[in-house]
């Protein structure tokens, strides 16, 4: 993830309390401000698509220390990434409300140590993945973290608004990782899910970043929609959750799951394309900005990829 050296003198949230530079911190605070870095939240996301995988790929429980250093050094990777994001878009954070809190835009981890802690994150992921799972699995999140960095970080997201349809890529990878770390190699059953995550992705992003639009505008990140009408926006997110929800249906055929799956995944995909209709009803009848609100499609996608993938996990379990 990418480059500069100064502190952040950024406003802080109301309510925040600042940090003082040269106060003296106790050892919890400087714990906890590291673990921030890794950005925990988005990490649980990452594991919820990578255990699943693996119980498809093992046709039931996997083996259990597989799992575990899987899940275990998969999570330093995501850390990694995203501490290494946080170095990089340290400016963007201090300049938008709802990342102001973030360690480095209150100054509470200096930015090189951020950058080392990222690097040695994703130093101790690959050798740990390799040594303890397998080669494939380590290249493969070495390859998802170099992209996320220095492909979707450092060069698409400030430059294009399509960045989080590829720069999305490194957030698929989890269940080729999964995948490959019970059986070895690679198979269409994890590219289609790798696909579901593909098109999730954009509606996804594009919902919160149309509740914080002035947040990305001010800190100059041309997320769709920010350059276009929220018309456009939510047409394109319609168009990518059907494309989710029919690539979803494919692993049946492709994986040779039970009925419980597809029954399963017809009824979440419902849900969601009612849920992304109705967000463009709302555009029709001329509402705009917090009165579209975005976030329920945001949260509703949030548990129909934890609730599609725990389909996964059980329907494995039945065959």
């Amino acid at each position: 993830m990418v480059l500069t050296d100064k502190q952040s003198t950024a406003p802080h949230e109301p309510g925040a309390t600042p940090h003082t530079p040269g106060a003296t911190r106790s050892l919890g605070d400087v714990v906890k401000a590291y673990v921030a870095l890794t950005k925990p939240r988005i990490i649980e996301l990452l594991l919820i698509t990578t255990l699943p995988v693996m119980f498809l790929a093992a046709k039931g429980l996997p083996p259990l220390w597989t799992a575990v250093n899987t899940l275990v050094f998969g999570t330093l990777s995501a850390g990694s990434a995203n501490a290494l994001n946080c170095y990089i878009d340290r400016d963007i954070d201090a300049a938008m409300r709802r990342t102001r809190r973030r360690p480095l835009a209150r100054d509470l981890v200096p930015p090189t140590n951020a950058l080392i802690f990222g690097i040695v994150l994703g130093v101790l992921s690959t050798l740990g993945l390799g040594l303890t799972v397998n080669w494939l699995a380590a290249g493969l999140s070495l390859a998802a973290n170099l992209f996320y960095v220095l492909v979707y970080s450092m060069i698409l997201k400030r430059r294009t608004s399509q960045n989080v349809v590829w720069g999305g890529l490194a957030g698929c990878m989890p269940v080729l990782i999964g995948w490959a770390g019970v059986t070895g190699r690679l198979d269409w059953a994890p590219v289609v899910l790798f696909g579901v995550v593909f098109f999730w992705t954009p509606p996804h992003t594009w919902t919160l970043a149309m509740r914080y639009k002035e947040d990305y505008a001010a800190a100059k990140v041309p997320m769709l929609p920010v350059v276009a009408t929220e018309r456009r926006v939510v047409m394109e997110s319609i168009v990518y959750t059907w494309a989710t929800v029919l690539c979803s249906l494919l692993l049946w055929p492709v994986a040779g799951t039970t009925a419980l799956y597809p029954v399963v995944a017809a009824v979440l995909g419902a849900a969601c394309l009612w849920e992304v209709h109705r967000l463009m009803g709302r555009v029709n009848a001329g509402k705009t900005g917090v009165d579209l609100r975005p976030m329920r499609f945001f949260h509703w996608s949030n548990a129909y990829l934890a609730l599609l993938f725990l389909a996964v996990a059980i329907d494995s379990m039945l065959v």
